[in-house]
């Protein structure tokens, strides 16, 4: 019997066996089993893995839901105590407004009502503090929410209401402050009216009763003058009153009488006319018959005697109760001359409606009234000052500044004090726009004029 050689048949053998292993272990890694039991086994557990992801799948949003359900209530809750934290607030202010408003004026009652609240809102305060430890919160959050807004809404209102009775009470004390202050600023200007009208029509000078000619000194001049200023500056704004009554355009009068001035201030405009009055007032001055054509003078030395007794004369005397008892006197014949020389026959007609008044002078008669008093007075003064300087030996003589000049200290005087006080005013004085009253030399005593300083750089005459 041939025996069989184990060389021919192990390698054959052995080569079979790798290969079905090298394939059992390829299915085996890819998960496919070669038989049916082997691919039902990794089903099933294929399914069962699934099954229980699918599980974990569903069970994680059920818990989600539970937590955020959990944090609103939490915050919810906390909105309300919130809310009605602040609701208290608001009516805690509201009373405590009330109180300060109860104080003044005192109302018992109400400071009482206010305090009961006060107390009332602080033990609210508190049982909110102890909710809020002890985490008890509102059952019914939104009703809460609502109510605690519509409190706090009252609070403020209340607020309001209250800080619109004090404003009020304050604007009716203010406005009975503004009454008394009015009626005592007018009882003043009364006082004033009163005092100026004494002062101008007194006569009365200030110089002694047994003034005689030999002892006359420019102090006495000076007394006069600054009298006759005085009597000047309220004739002036007795006409500007008169002008605005009558509707004039007081910009274009002043520009009439002096042109392309710039005035520090808007009301410096009545510089203007007082300097047309001072002007049609003084015209004639250095004359010793004033302008008066008819008038007769003595020689030198008796003539200052005349003006003298003239002075004396008229120093104590009221002007309306001179002329109307001397009527055909020198005195009433310069009153006559100098109105209707300064009031403008259009001027009386817009401030009386006709020139009855003119014709009343016209025909030597003097009209009743305060307007032509105030002139009278005015007048007076300025034929006391012209006497008083013809009684000088050597006579007064007058002077005025032309328009450009530059200021100087020693003959003029600036009216208006801004042009050297403001500090927009230039470093250098600021030259002369107009004179306002003339100025006077008595010997070697000279008497400032008194000018109106230009803001514009004008030229300058030396």
């Amino acid at each position: 019997m041939d025996s069989v050689k184990p060389s021919a048949v192990t390698p054959r053998k052995s080569k079979f066996a790798r290969t079905v292993a090298k394939v059992l272990h390829l299915r085996a890694a890819s998960g496919i089993a070669p038989v049916d039991g082997v691919q039902k086994v990794v089903a099933q557990e294929k399914f069962k893995d699934d099954k229980h992801r699918h599980k974990s799948a569903a069970s994680r949003p059920q818990s989600f839901d539970i937590n955020d359900n959990d944090e609103h209530e939490k915050s919810l809750a906390l909105e309300v105590l919130v809310a009605k934290l602040f609701a208290s607030l608001s009516s805690v202010k509201a009373a405590y407004a009330q109180l300060q408003y109860a104080q003044s004026p005192y109302d018992a009652d109400g400071i009482q009502g206010a305090d009961h609240l006060v107390v009332s809102e602080l033990k609210n305060l508190s049982d909110l503090k102890q909710c809020y430890i002890k985490k008890q919160f509102d059952p019914s959050p939104d009703t809460s929410l609502v109510l605690a807004d519509i409190q706090e809404q009252k609070s403020l209102s209340k607020i309001y209401e209250i800080m619109g009775k004090k404003l009020e009470s304050e604007l009716r004390l203010k406005e009975s402050e503004i009454m008394y202050l009015r009626e005592k600023m007018e009882e003043s200007n009364r006082q004033n009216r009163l005092l100026e009208k004494r002062l101008n029509q007194s006569g009365h000078l200030s110089m002694p009763g047994n003034l005689r000619q030999s002892g006359l000194s420019p102090s006495h001049f000076i007394t006069v003058l600054r009298h006759t200023d005085k009597s000047i500056r309220s004739f002036v704004k007795l006409m500007i009153d008169e002008m605005k009554s009558a509707g004039w355009d007081l910009d274009a009068a002043a520009k009439s009488i002096v042109s392309d001035v710039a005035y520090w201030r808007a009301d410096d405009k009545c510089f203007a006319f007082e300097s047309f009055v001072s002007r049609e007032m003084f015209d004639g001055f250095h004359l010793p018959n004033f302008s008066l054509q008819e008038e007769s003078l003595p020689d030198k030395k008796n003539r200052q005697q005349l003006f003298f007794r003239r002075f004396t004369e008229l120093k104590s005397a009221k002007a309306t109760e001179y002329i109307a008892r001397k009527p055909k006197s020198t005195f009433a014949k310069f009153c006559r001359a100098k109105y209707l020389q300064l009031i403008h026959p259009q001027m009386e007609m817009s401030f009386s409606g006709n020139l009855s008044q003119r014709s009343l002078v016209n025909s030597g008669e003097f009209p009743d009234n305060s307007f032509f008093a105030t002139f009278v007075e005015m007048a007076r003064r300025v034929w006391l000052l012209h006497c008083l300087a013809f009684s000088f030996d050597p006579e007064a003589s007058i002077f005025q500044v032309a328009r450009g000049c530059r200021f100087s200290e020693v003959y003029m005087e600036c009216v208006a004090e801004d042009a050297l006080l403001s500090e927009n005013a230039p470093e250098a004085d600021p030259p002369v726009a107009f004179t306002v009253v003339p100025g006077f030399r008595i010997g070697k005593t000279v008497i400032q004029c008194q000018v109106y300083l230009s803001q514009l750089h004008t030229k300058v005459n030396r």
